[in-house]
């Protein structure tokens, strides 16, 4: 594949870097405060018009919650930052998206725990 067939992942790079930049002191909302999240990944669509962002947040069920509405609320003035600083014409509409990979690993590593250990 060209290096052109590859732009839709490095742009994705891009933004995961700057959300990241952004959640580190940026964005005023409390709901962000309390918990703990982190930018896991970011999918772009091949025509870059939509932009999946995948968020891991240490926190409790409620608080994981308000994080990703914090972050749906403040998707306007992400997408202008990210317009800006990347200097895209047009900014991807962003969908953030609760992972919760991390949480299904540790319940897989407990099962395995519990099947090798004996009685």
């Amino acid at each position: 594949m060209t290096i052109a067939g590859h732009r839709h992942q490095r742009v994705a790079g891009e933004i995961r870097e700057e959300i990241t930049a952004m959640l580190a002191g940026e964005l005023k909302d409390p709901r962000l405060a309390a918990a703990f999240a982190t930018i896991t990944e970011v999918r772009m669509s091949p025509d870059l018009k939509q932009a999946r962002i995948y968020v891991s947040v240490m926190g409790s069920e409620k608080e994981q919650k308000d994080t990703i509405q914090a972050l749906t609320a403040a998707a306007g003035f992400i997408r202008h930052e990210l317009s800006e600083r990347l200097q895209f014409r047009r900014a991807p509409e962003l969908m953030f998206v609760l992972d919760r990979s991390e949480e299904y690993g540790r319940h897989i590593d407990e099962l395995l725990r519990r099947a090798k250990s004996p009685g």
